[in-house]
């Protein structure tokens, strides 16, 4: 299914409902041609499954059983109370674990012909400012209280700092001075007509960790997810009737999807885990018969250390998709051959380029399931040189019908994209067999911890302010559990150096996800550099090692 594109020319923004979005006629005709992309939206298929199967379980979270009849009522009921509020268009963030009303929101904002943006609920007041005015966010969503953050008197803090803040609304608790959730789905009926959806307008936000240190938003429309979810259908075993565990986070693209969007559109269920403990989730993949699952490398660890305690193969698994961070080879083959019925795979994306390999989930390829990343879906895929790059790798530059459609700020598309509108995804990766790609490292500077992004140059910007540091380099090295963890490489300003402790808290006093945070401190006399000036990461790397 890999498209092959004939356009070399760099694509232009074009007006679509209102937002400027990247477009290449030829390519969106070849996309329209070979049904990648179609001029129905996600709000259709809503409406039609309730029509079709309306008592047929989407959504599954703890006791609450979510019918497509159910789903598009309440979702209908929130569409109205939003546009009472605001006009189509308007950006509608929710910062929710993995619950079941984050889907009534996202289907809400969609019916009323607003943009959905999901945020990490991990994120802080810093992270959370910008977010909500880059984006000129009119609506969040947010827990009471979660894992013991109170996020009401949180948004209280940021909103006060904001000049156009957002209307709060708050789920499963007390919502003080915000807007409670239950109070906007019991609101009297209105007259109010949905606005027509067009499958090429701007759909969702989502905002990713960069190596500038300033995160950006991409933009994606209606048709860049439905061709997703095609290559998704077409490679990963999925038929009607299966189910997705999915305790990756939905603010992530690929959480998203599983929990949104396929079960609309691939005819799927969605079972949510709104916190992961690897025992209960092999309990609840029982339970409910779970058949397909992907995560980050410590979701994969911890699946397969649980379900050989409770002396389970998982049989109905089919597939378990691994990526969002370095998968060590001997892993997938140890878990393919443990579960005897699934696909074990790595795969490679972007929130940019989502799924831009799709693995290898033919049970007889085992080797290349381990050894490479797997193979290109309906992304084009091509290595550029990099100098000083190893013999053979490259950087990956990708594109494909999935791709975004741009960032928020036009400005940032400029050094993004090559010009035959490739994405330049700042990863190194060389050819396998010449069909599987194998991801080798990353030119850009970048950590993965856990699944997330971190941008080391954010960090650094900050710790750059602490009296004790003269200088500093944050870099990504090894670790079992969460794939990467963060070594602060620090040069003392002066004769007391800081204490890792010290460092932590003086990121968490202004205001920094946790996730963030460095795990290890370095003190040194002085930072390695290049005639120009430039820190050594890889040569700090591999002294750390």
């Amino acid at each position: 299914m890999a498209m092959q594109g004939t356009s070399t020319t760099v694509p232009e923004r074009k007006l679509i409902a209102g937002r400027r979005l990247r477009w290449d006629e030829a390519r969106a005709a070849q996309a329209y041609a070979q049904g990648l992309w179609v001029r129905s939206t996600l709000a259709d298929a809503l409406r039609r499954t309730a029509q079709q199967s309306p008592q047929r379980v989407l959504l599954v979270d703890g006791a609450t059983r979510l019918d497509a009849q159910s789903l598009l009522q309440q979702a209908e009921r929130l569409a109205q109370a939003l546009l009472a509020r605001a006009a189509p268009g308007a950006v509608v963030s929710f910062m929710l674990p993995n619950w079941h009303e984050a889907a009534v929101i996202y289907l809400g904002a969609t019916l009323a012909g607003m943009v959905a943006n999901p945020i990490l609920p991990s994120l802080r007041e810093r992270e959370l400012r910008f977010i909500l005015q880059d984006c000129d966010s009119r609506f969040l969503f947010i827990p009471a209280r979660f894992r013991e953050h109170d996020y009401a008197a949180m948004l209280s803090q940021v909103c006060a700092t904001l000049p156009q803040p957002p209307a709060v609304v708050v789920l499963r608790g007390e919502a003080g001075k915000h807007l409670h959730y239950e109070s906007l789905l019991r609101e009297p009926a209105r007259a109010l007509p949905l606005p027509a959806q067009e499958a090429d307008a701007l759909r969702m936000v989502m905002y990713t960790s960069g190596t500038t240190g300033r995160a950006k938003g991409v933009m994606h429309s209606h048709n860049s997810i439905h061709a997703l979810n095609c290559q998704l259908r077409a490679h990963w075993r999925i038929t009607p009737g299966d189910k997705f565990l999915v305790p990756s986070p939905i603010s992530h693209i690929g959480g998203s999807i599983y929990a949104f969007e396929g079960p609309l559109l691939l005819g799927t269920t969605a079972v949510l885990m709104a916190r992961w403990e690897p025992d209960a989730a092999v309990a609840l993949m029982q339970a409910e018969g779970c058949t397909h699952m992907a995560g980050a490398t410590p979701f994969l660890q911890q699946l397969l250390a649980a379900a050989q305690r409770a002396g389970t193969r998982l049989p109905q698994l089919k597939v378990f998709i691994c990526g969002g961070a370095s998968v060590p080879p001997a892993l997938i083959r140890e878990a393919g051959e443990y579960f005897s019925s699934a696909a074990v795979t790595r795969v490679y994306g972007s929130t940019e380029v989502p799924v831009t390999t799709v693995g290898v989930t033919d049970r007889a390829d085992a080797a290349h399931a381990a050894s490479s990343d797997g193979l290109p879906g309906i992304a084009q895929i091509r290595l550029a040189a990099v100098p000083g790059a190893s013999e053979g790798d490259g950087e990956i530059l990708a594109r494909g019908p999935q791709m975004l459609r741009g960032y928020l700020h036009e400005e940032d598309d400029a050094s993004a994209f090559d010009g035959e509108g490739y994405f330049r995804t700042g990863d190194l990766g060389r050819w396998q067999d010449d069909r599987y790609l194998v991801v080798t490292g990353r030119a850009k500077d970048l950590i993965i911890r856990n699944g997330e992004n971190i941008s080391p140059k954010e960090v650094e910007d900050l710790l750059l302010t602490h009296p004790q540091i003269a200088e500093v380099a944050i870099v990504g090295l090894p670790d079992p559990r969460t794939g990467e963890r963060a070594c602060a490489v620090v040069v003392p300003r002066g004769a007391e150096p800081p204490s890792l402790d010290a460092l932590r808290e003086f990121l968490l006093r202004l205001q920094v996800a946790r996730f963030k945070l460095p795990e290890q401190l370095q003190l040194r006399a002085a930072l390695p550099k290049n005639d120009a000036g430039k820190v050594l990461k890889q040569q700090l790397r591999s002294e750390l090692m």
